[in-house]
């Protein structure tokens, strides 16, 4: 859609070709001399009188000018003229109508400006804005062609290549568009490909344009039609990412920020500009992914329904079957708009596209592609979507869908796949999550450590870091796998998941989904024959809301339940345990003495039923708890104890790290409090090596703030700075408040005694 402009000054003003006839012939001069006097040739001068051409560069005018000794600033002053005049023939190539709302790309429109200024002698810049549909590439470009108008005198040319469409421009018809918009005589306009691109670029050598090609297809359309040496300025705009092209600067748009969201949905529809629309508009943006064009769809919308509120527009948009349906308006439409980059997909890259839509995280890396389609090598059709703007990468080797793409992923799995194939699909993709979160979970605990004999799978899970890793990295997409789940029923899987979770979730104590993961376990728990199954998963859960939630209110009550239960079925080692979550529960609720009968009955029955591992992390506990209080010299003395019964029990091994690292952080912490600060300094220092094997941050940041405390007190007092800022990083990720309070208020004394 080819139609053309030439920006400039403007004025009335005779033609250029008029003008330099008759300066020709007053000058007594024919075509050839006024050629050979110049070294214009006669050709280029019988089409600029004529008006087969525009109006020639600067030192064009200057050899004619010598040429006919007339001044030279005069015939650039009419060459100038005609081209802000528009006189002569229609223009083509004329960029689109600017929108007159646009908002946000503060940093997009400032690296273009930047790269605007090309050198004569140099090559021209390119640019290439790729992203998805719908991100408001074109208008980016437009915008900055807009703005830039009065820097390329020699016009702005707009082209849509029509990349999206089953037969995208042709290379000969683009170069014959330019090259007509740039008033190159039809006669003169070469036959072929090669020798058209070649006239292209010596007219743009010799002038100053700037050219938008929107919609690009691929880079052999591109090819081309880009410029060479010269000071003109090329904007790109594909789907693509093009990353074939050489040379060029590349933007990856996104969508707006929240903020830019709203002000445009303001922009175009009144009721969204009411001050009591403020959270429906954030809402609207939010449910429209900040996309502009399903944005500019639900502004018009609410714009044309003056009845309807932003409120109202916002529930319509919230049921999520039906929220592409409502992103249409007239011949626009944020599915229609997908459906072009969809259509270019090979057959593989579809069948991905629409299973990828099984995924229940946000993110997910390769092997679960490679899971719901079957096929092991997934990673060429991850970039074919990736490269057509349907998927996006996250980090170094993650992918993720922008939300509304996800949706119409969504239609595609209804549409093109049968439900019993997708009921498979997604079960095949489940178990293995599930298997693969339990074989990660299992190296954490004392009677695993490692991997099942003669497991395989799609992951390296060789050791713990790489268990711990795709624990992490696959939060999302396990946790949504134990959701599915737990809603079908499967209750002997769900607490087998959380089970095999029990050891790793002490490394990440400060995320509140491990209370969602228990809550699931101890319901599908109570589904099951065995009731000590239900038991153990209620002091998970009770562990989960005061450690997690940092709900020791909570964390109480439910450890209660779990010690009532356990005492009607008998079971001596969960009563134990219960009453230890309800220890932990009442220490961080400030009811110590509560939480100190709690420990010392909870080791008592650990102790009468040979329960070594339980023993042995209580003992720790009660001398924290000692400390707390005040207790300094009781909580050492149980610190020592507490180790003594580490080395003299059969505890398995991580169990006895994790207790050993505690009794050595709490003893050199009683130590501190006592006012003891060599002895804590050297207690601190030797558990360091054993916390950062086991792993936990509490533990490491309990061990550094004692340091820095020490070191503090024992001088010079800028020795402890590295310790309490490492404290307060580390105190951050744990559930022990008033640590990482200690740590900030000890920090802050040393820089006010700086």
């Amino acid at each position: 859609m080819c139609s053309a402009t030439c920006s400039g000054r403007g004025g009335n003003v005779a033609g250029f070709g008029d003008y330099l006839r008759a300066a020709r012939v007053g000058a007594g001069l024919t075509m050839e001399q006024l050629a050979e006097l110049s070294g214009v040739s006669a050709r280029a001068i019988s089409d600029m009188e004529r008006g087969h051409s525009r109006a020639p560069q600067t030192r064009t005018l200057n050899a004619l000018a010598g040429g006919l000794g007339v001044d030279a600033g005069m015939l650039r002053e009419v060459a100038q003229g005609q081209r802000n005049s528009g006189a002569g023939r229609p223009r083509t190539c004329e960029l689109p109508r600017l929108v007159g709302d646009f908002v946000g790309r503060t940093q997009e429109l400032e690296f273009l400006r930047q790269m605007a200024g090309g050198e004569p002698d140099g090559p021209a810049p390119v640019v290439v804005v790729h992203g998805q549909a719908g991100l408001g590439k074109t208008s980016l470009a437009v915008r900055i062609a807009d703005e830039l108008a009065g820097e390329f005198p020699d016009g702005r040319f707009y082209l849509d290549l029509r990349g999206t469409d089953p037969e995208p421009m042709a290379v000969g018809e683009a170069l014959l568009r330019l090259l007509k918009a740039m008033e190159v005589s039809p006669r003169r306009i070469a036959e072929s490909d090669e020798e058209r691109s070649s006239q292209l670029r010596a007219v743009l050598r010799d002038r100053r344009c700037l050219l938008v090609l929107d919609n690009a297809g691929n880079e052999a359309q591109l090819r081309p039609i880009l410029p060479g040496d010269g000071s003109g300025f090329t904007v790109i705009t594909s789907r693509r990412v093009l990353g074939g092209l050489e040379g060029v600067q590349r933007i990856a748009l996104e969508p707006l920020a929240p903020g830019e969201s709203a002000a445009l949905l303001r922009g175009i529809a009144e009721q969204a500009a009411l001050p009591e629309a403020g959270q429906a508009v954030d809402a609207v943006a939010r449910l429209c992914g900040h996309l502009p064009l399903a944005l500019r769809i639900a502004g018009t919308r609410l714009a044309t329904r003056p009845n309807w509120s932003a409120e109202h527009l916002k529930e319509r948009l919230a049921d999520a079957d039906r929220r592409l349906a409502v992103l249409e308006a007239g011949d626009l439409g944020v599915a229609a708009a997908f459906a072009l980059s969809h259509a270019q997909l090979s057959n593989g890259a579809r069948a991905l596209f629409r299973r990828l839509a099984h995924v229940p995280g946000v993110d997910f890396a390769p092997p679960i592609a490679a899971v719901l389609t079957g096929e092991s090598d997934v990673v060429d059709g991850l970039d074919e979507l990736v490269e057509l703007g349907l998927l996006q990468t996250e980090g170094f080797d993650r992918y993720r869908f922008h939300d509304l793409i996800r949706l119409f992923a969504e239609q595609r799995l209804r549409t093109e796949e049968a439900a019993g194939i997708r009921v498979a699909t997604a079960k095949s993709m489940v178990d293995w999550l599930l298997e693969t979160a339990i074989v990660a979970g299992r190296w954490f605990e004392p009677a695993y450590g490692s991997l099942p004999e003669g497991w395989t799978g799609l992951i390296p899970l060789a050791t713990l870091d790489e268990a711990g890793d795709w624990l992490r990295d696959e939060t999302g997409n396990w946790i949504g796998a134990l959701r599915i789940v737990a809603a079908d029923g499967r209750h002997q899987l769900v607490v087998d998941v959380a089970e095999a979770m029990h050891w790793y979730s002490d490394r990440t104590v400060r995320h509140a989904h491990w209370f969602e993961v228990y809550s699931l376990s101890r319901a599908a728990a109570a589904h099951l024959p065995d009731r000590h199954q239900e038991v153990t998963h209620i002091n998970y859960l009770s562990w989960a809301a005061t450690h997690c939630l940092r709900r020791p209110d909570l964390g109480g009550d439910i450890a209660m339940e779990g010690h009532r239960i356990a005492g009607d079925l008998g079971d001596v080692k969960e009563q134990g345990w219960a009453l230890r979550y309800a220890g932990d529960a009442w220490r961080n609720d400030g009811q110590y003495p509560r939480a100190l009968d709690a420990y010392r009955e909870a080791c008592r029955l650990a102790d009468s039923i040979d329960d070594h591992d339980a023993y042995v992390q209580l003992r720790p506990g009660i001398a924290m708890l000692l400390s707390v209080m005040g207790r300094h010299d009781e909580a050492i003395a149980e610190a020592a104890a507490a180790l003594r019964e580490i080395e003299a029990r059969p505890v398995a091994p991580r169990p006895a790290l994790s207790a050993r690292t505690c009794a050595y952080a709490i003893g050199a912490r009683a130590l501190a409090d006592a006012g003891r600060w060599a002895e804590a300094l050297r207690e601190a220092e030797q558990a360091l090596p054993m916390a950062a094997e086991f792993g936990y941050a509490g533990y490491l940041g309990e061990l550094h703030l004692t340091m820095g405390r020490a070191r503090a007190a024992l001088g010079p007092a800028e020795l402890a700075r590295p310790d309490l800022t490492r404290a307060v990083e580390l105190l951050a990720a744990g559930s022990f408040r008033n640590n990482e309070e200690l740590a900030r208020r000890t920090l802050a004394e040393l820089d006010a005694a700086a």
